[in-house]
C-alpha cells in the first residue's frame, strides 16, 4: 500500500511538474494547494533534495523546484525514495533479497513467485511513468472501463 508520505510526496512534485521552469514554489504554497500538513511537507521534500529530485532555495525568491525535468523524474522512483522497495515480501526483492525463515525451497516457493511477478508488473508501470505523464493524464483523464 503506499503510504501517506508517498502520497504527499507525489502531490508535491505534480505540483511543481506543473510549474517547472518557473520560480521556486514555497512549502506553504504547495502545502496549502494540496491540504498537506506544512511540517510533514517540508520533511518530505527535504528528503527529495537529498535524493537529487528537488533543488532548494534561499531568500526572496526561495522555495523548492525540480532539478530533473518531470520526463526524468519516475514515480517508481519516488516511491521507492520515500517508501523503500516495491516488493510486498522481502523474498521478492530485486534489492535487497532477504529469504524468509520458514522457506525451505526458495526457487519454486509458489508466494516468492507470485509476489516477484507482482513487483515485477508494478515496477513496470511505475518505472515508465513519469511526472509529465502524471501531469498529462490530470489535463486528459484516461477512460478505464475498456
Amino acid at each position: 500500500m503506499l503510504s501517506k508520505k508517498a502520497k504527499y510526496a507525489l502531490k508535491a512534485l505534480f505540483v511543481l511538474a506543473k510549474d517547472y521552469g518557473s520560480e521556486a514554489l514555497l512549502i506553504g504554497d504547495i502545502a496549502e494547494k494540496e491540504n498537506i500538513p506544512k511540517k510533514f511537507l517540508e520533511a518530505i521534500l527535504l528528503d527529495l533534495k537529498n535524493q537529487g529530485i528537488l533543488y532548494s532555495r534561499r531568500g526572496k525568491t526561495g522555495g523548492y523546484g525540480l532539478l530533473k525535468t518531470p520526463e526524468q523524474i519516475t514515480i517508481g522512483q519516488v516511491i521507492r525514495i520515500i517508501d523503500g522497495p516495491l516488493a510486498w515480501v522481502p523474498c521478492a526483492r530485486q534489492n535487497g533479497y532477504q529469504p524468509c525463515d520458514e522457506c525451505e525451497d526458495v526457487e519454486n516457493c509458489s508466494i516468492r513467485i507470485t509476489m516477484r511477478k507482482v513487483r515485477d508488473a508494478t515496477a513496470e508501470i511505475l518505472d515508465n511513468t513519469t511526472l509529465a505523464d502524471c501531469v498529462r493524464m490530470e489535463k486528459a483523464p484516461i477512460d478505464w472501463s475498456i
